[in-house]
């Protein structure tokens, strides 16, 4: 089968096709036929060598894709520990989710790891409960879309931020309530201004360093701040006493590296409890791009410029039906 293989060589991420063998699935997978797959950071964090894939999972690029599993046709979209951005892969029985009737099979290879990054930051970590305020950072991007869609559905009010202007009217047709470009406004300052001094109860940061001390300056008291990625830097001070002062909360989260029963649960849930925003439209994949095969060096540059808005997903497979 065809799989892409990707490297890094002076800062310019460089992707080609490679034919290996395909995967044979265990007694606990099933074979899926790749219809599309997502791009996301986490494949330019493997790239680069500092993300390499949980042990026992496929070291090929690619955290979800949507596709038909071989023998039935059933048509799912699957969160992946790796294997993803190939013809064929072997997934996890309790990863696997059907595609809502509403969604084509293109859009539902940008569920899987956006939209359960965003509930389980939000919802299984965040808690977060109606009527109150969250504030997304990298508001744009595919988790922050989704996001920003889970929390409104949910009943908050939402602030997002973004490093580019152009981004902020994607942010408000997903929901947020407000939104503020990060280097033109201190958004701390705008929040402050249109809520109040610490009235944030829930903080989704996948910046990191840069903005961890305006994160626990606008945190409620027992407010809950979410680090999901470093992408500013790894390493700041903390003030523990704001922190203690406020008994708030800072906790890490990453999906990949669950393993798998703790996925399957996940999943479970993040089903009986999200996935009919699909159908009633309160959840909606938003698609930056689609690429085919040949086109995803271009894609992973994409991100890694900060250009996308929403997904960029790459196209394995033609299919015209839903």
């Amino acid at each position: 089968m065809k799989c892409l293989q990707a490297s890094l060589r002076d800062g310019r991420i460089s992707a080609a096709i490679a034919d290996v063998p395909p995967p044979v699935p265990g007694a606990d997978e099933v074979l899926v036929r790749v219809h599309a797959s997502g791009v996301n950071r986490a494949d330019l964090s493997q790239i680069a060598g500092r993300y390499p894939p949980p042990p026992g999972e496929s070291a090929i690029l690619g955290l979800e894709v949507s596709g038909r599993v071989v023998g039935t046709g059933e048509r799912v979209c699957a969160l992946l520990g790796g294997g993803g951005h190939a013809e064929l892969v072997a997934v996890p029985a309790g990863q696997i989710m059907p595609v809502p009737k509403s969604v084509d099979l293109m859009s539902a290879a940008g569920i899987p790891e956006v939209f359960l990054t965003a509930f389980v930051t939000l919802i299984h970590e965040g808690r977060l409960r109606p009527g109150e305020r969250v504030l997304i950072h990298a508001g744009a991007s595919g988790v922050g879309l989704a996001a920003i869609q889970l929390a409104k559905m949910i009943g908050a009010t939402v602030g997002a931020t973004t490093r580019t202007r152009s981004k902020l009217g994607a942010m408000r047709d997903a929901g947020a309530d407000l939104g503020f470009v990060s280097g033109e406004v201190d958004p701390v300052e705008g929040i402050e201004q249109a809520w109040g001094p610490g009235a944030v109860h829930v903080i989704l940061d996948p910046i990191g360093a840069a903005t961890l001390a305006g994160d626990l300056r606008l945190l409620a008291p027992r407010g809950r701040l979410i680090v999901i990625a470093t992408m500013s830097g790894a390493r700041t001070e903390l003030d523990l006493s704001t922190l203690m002062k406020k008994r708030a909360r800072i906790i890490g989260s990453t999906l990949r590296a669950r393993g798998r029963s703790e996925k399957a649960g996940l999943v479970k849930r993040f089903q009986e409890l999200v996935w009919q925003g699909f159908d009633t439209g309160a959840l909606r994949v938003h698609i930056d791009s689609i690429v085919t095969p040949e086109g995803a060096g271009e894609a992973f540059q994409r991100l890694e410029q900060n250009l996308n808005v929403g997904k960029v997903l790459i196209r394995w497979e033609n299919e015209t039906v839903k």
